[in-house]
């Protein structure tokens, strides 16, 4: 009898292709829950609520970056401790009330608690895909893995902020763009329950293959470390994780800042709701098909490179932005942003792994995406109270400023985490 057999745990994209594209699928649900309403809950909130301070407009994303960074330890910590496949099915359960509670909202204050429990499960689940395909494919093809995982995340973003935008033009700005949600829940947690399998056992088997750096640079990094530890290392001490924890704060400072700014931004010239849309949707859009090629391309160049160029070319594109007033420019340089960021995203988490101990690899995921999804909460608040002060070009200077202190960082701080291995002739 071979019916109750288990397969050999292996590691390697090819070999687990069947579940990294079930989990590629699920991460793309993820993403649509966000484009569900980055569109149109800065509209809802000027024209059904009649919220003016930007400030205040914004408090949904600070609320949803806060809750979504929290989320993202005890996610990592979790995963570890008690397996990926639960947490998983954990975070989808919080995104079920989060559409119906948009769209009954009868003041801001729902608005805000619905983002809070979007929080909550974009932390549990995105961190738990991310982490789920590293363990599936191993050391060598990780730029590759997280790639596919962003680009489907950050794809569904955009093409659902896209319909989301239509759906608003076409029908109103309620119910009709979050009943997508209701579906991609439902979707995701057929997906999740039925289908997904927990991959812990293929990071066990990693750490029994492990093998310490020629150069001796990790071997503090040992599969001993305390919680307390890895927090310390991925948030200040090792150069290569907190250089990574410090960019990606500054990325989705920029990516906070445009999801409650932008909509706003490009509403000054009078443009319809359809274009403010699509505007939106380049951003992502670009961002998430760019990783397609940047995260593979990470694994054949390296991660540091890619790092400080797509900061130095996030920190252009703002600068574009903010010196415009029409679509053209503001096309021009949201296309240019999610370049930049393209370059950067799949390539921050890959350096994580290059680099964490795969004992503890979830909880430095978690460590990492805390200090990066802040980024929001930072990048919301900062922008509305810079724009209340002096505008809304004035907020996208300073985000332009912050990212290219952040490419200096990089630049000087962060080593190379991934030597390319050659292939003998």
């Amino acid at each position: 009898m071979t019916a109750g057999i288990s397969r050999p745990v292996r590691l390697g994209l090819r070999a687990n292709a069947a579940q990294f594209t079930l989990l590629v699928a699920v991460n793309a649900l993820v993403g649509g829950m966000v484009g569900q309403q980055q569109t149109v809950l800065p509209l809802l909130a000027e024209r059904e609520f009649g919220l003016t301070g930007y400030t205040f407009i914004f408090t949904y994303v600070a609320a949803f970056g806060i809750t979504k960074a929290i989320a993202n330890w005890f996610a990592g910590t979790f995963s570890d401790r008690y397996g990926r496949k639960p947490v998983l099915l954990a975070g989808w359960l919080f995104a079920v009330p989060v559409p119906l509670m948009l769209i009954a909202a009868p003041n801001w204050g729902w608005v805000v608690a619905a983002n809070v429990l979007l929080g909550i499960n974009q932390g549990l689940t995105w961190s738990t895909t991310v982490v789920m395909k590293i363990d599936l494919v191993g050391p060598r093809q990780r730029g590759l893995a997280m790639g596919l995982n962003e680009a489907a995340g950050y794809g569904a973003v955009a093409v659902t902020s896209l319909l989301a935008g239509y759906l608003a033009e076409q029908f109103g700005l309620r119910p009709a763009p979050f009943l997508l949600g209701i579906a991609y829940t439902a979707l995701a947690l057929l997906l999740s329950g039925a289908f997904v399998k927990e991959t812990r056992g293929h990071a066990h088997l990693e750490a029994g293959q492990h093998t310490p750096r020629a150069d001796g640079r990790h071997d503090h990094l040992h599969a001993g470390l305390t919680d307390r530890q890895i927090w310390a290392q991925t948030s200040l001490k090792e150069p290569a994780l907190s250089s990574a924890s410090q960019a990606g704060l500054v990325n989705n400072l920029n990516f906070g800042l445009s999801w409650g700014l932008f909509p706003l931004l490009f509403a000054t010239a009078d443009l319809p709701v359809g274009q403010i849309g699509l505007l939106f949707a380049l951003y992502p859009g670009v961002w998430g098909a760019g990783q397609l090629i940047t995260g593979a391309l990470s694994d054949r160049v390296g991660r540091k490179h890619l790092i400080t160029g797509g900061m130095t070319a996030q920190a252009a594109a703002l600068a574009l932005i903010a010196a415009s007033d029409g679509f053209a420019g503001w096309a021009t340089g949201t296309v240019l942003l999610g370049a930049g960021t393209a370059m950067v995203y799949p390539t921050l988490l890959a350096v994580i792994g290059d680099v964490a101990h795969p004992a503890w690899r979830g909880r430095a995921v978690g460590v990492y995406r805390v200090w990066r999804d802040l980024g929001y909460a930072v990048g919301a608040v900062l922008g509305g109270i810079v724009a209340d002060l002096l505008g809304l070009h004035a907020a996208v200077w300073a985000a332009a400023a912050i990212s290219a202190g952040s490419a200096l960082v990089v630049a000087g701080r962060m080593y190379e985490t991934h030597r390319p291995r050659r292939v003998p002739a």
